[in-house]
């Protein structure tokens, strides 16, 4: 049952993200759509196992329904971080076969595991042997010289063996050498194609395409194309508004929960006063706000109030109503 209805969620995600889709990031994009899937950073099995980091764990009830991204490579080791994220209550465990950094090359796991099929089949069997709530993959098309027309299928047909029913595929190859992790984010060309055509090779899998994916428009158009689900990164959280705030209504057909960013600033104040009392500073808050207001009268003048005043000592929710002075239109007097 819960898989049935995370699926329905799953028709628009919010890319994992590194140290951008943290917990704060979380609690203002469920604000602004209660639909949409919600994914955690990666977060690495030894860091949990190993070293104990279970702060790395928490969230609100409220970010509901979302999924815990793992990265690591080995089974045992990640069935015991997936038991763990379980245990918090996470709606869904995500394996991550798409990160192309160094540091999680070095780590063997990551994108590098595209070459390794079936260790990450052998990965996410042992994980699911362990928790009753799906486990899933995010993954690239391919890696390196990899030929991704032949790479692709076979790592998906090993994923639906192993019993994987949700697959989010950035539409891009990642070279692990001679590009940046930001490089990877946009020179390698994209393959919608070829994700489509997995889509209609794979009909018991539900597929979620990712990459370059940047407005609601474009997200309506792979989902009126075929596509399970589809997955916004950077567009999300760089211009929030623009994609979540009608998210609700236009790929889900509920109600939105609000008509206007200012709302969901003024929504946010609760929740930042509770931050604050327990002992979060502002501006750990206020970053993931910076581009509510992109593209509207006042952007600027928002962003710069934040950008400035946010780090300050004592800095808290007043500094928010003044910077909305500068976003709200001046009441036309009589």
């Amino acid at each position: 049952m819960v898989e049935r209805s995370l699926k329905l969620n799953a028709r628009l995600s919010v890319a994992p993200m590194m140290d951008w889709t943290d917990r704060h990031c979380r609690y203002l994009h469920r604000l602004m759509s209660r639909q949409t899937l919600l994914y955690t950073e990666m977060v690495t099995a030894p860091a949990l196992v190993r070293g104990g980091a279970t702060y790395l764990l928490r969230f609100d009830a409220a970010e509901h329904p979302v999924a815990l991204q793992l990265g690591g490579s080995d089974p045992e080791e990640l069935a015991q971080a997936a038991q763990m994220g379980a245990a918090e209550g996470y709606d869904e465990i995500n394996l991550n076969v798409g990160c192309p950094s160094d540091r999680v090359q070095s780590g063997t796991f990551g994108a590098i595991l595209m070459k390794q099929p079936e260790l990450v089949a052998d990965c996410v069997a042992t994980m699911q042997s362990r928790v009753t709530v799906p486990v899933t993959v995010k993954c690239r098309i391919g890696v390196d010289d990899q030929n991704p027309e032949r790479v692709l299928p076979d790592f998906l047909t090993h994923m639906d063996k192993a019993g994987v029913r949700r697959v989010a595929i950035h539409a891009r190859k990642a070279w692990l050498q001679g590009l940046s992790p930001k490089e990877n984010r946009d020179i390698p060309p994209l393959d919608y194609p070829l994700v489509a055509q997995m889509r209609a090779a794979f009909p018991s899998m539900h597929i979620t395409i990712n990459g370059g994916i940047a407005s609601l428009d474009q997200a309506q158009e792979h989902l009126d194309q075929g596509m399970d689900g589809v997955m916004i990164g950077r567009a999300a959280y760089q211009t929030p508004w623009d994609v979540l705030g009608h998210a609700d209504s236009r790929i889900f057909g509920t109600p939105d929960p609000f008509q206007h960013p200012t709302q969901v600033v003024e929504a946010m104040y609760p929740y930042i006063e509770a931050q604050l009392a327990d002992g979060h500073r502002l501006n750990a808050i206020t970053r993931h706000m910076l581009g509510l207001f992109t593209g509207r009268p006042g952007a600027r003048m928002w962003r710069r109030a934040l950008s400035e005043g946010a780090h300050r000592p004592g800095a808290g929710t007043d500094l928010l109503r003044e910077a909305l002075l500068a976003v709200q239109p001046t009441p036309v007097r009589a």
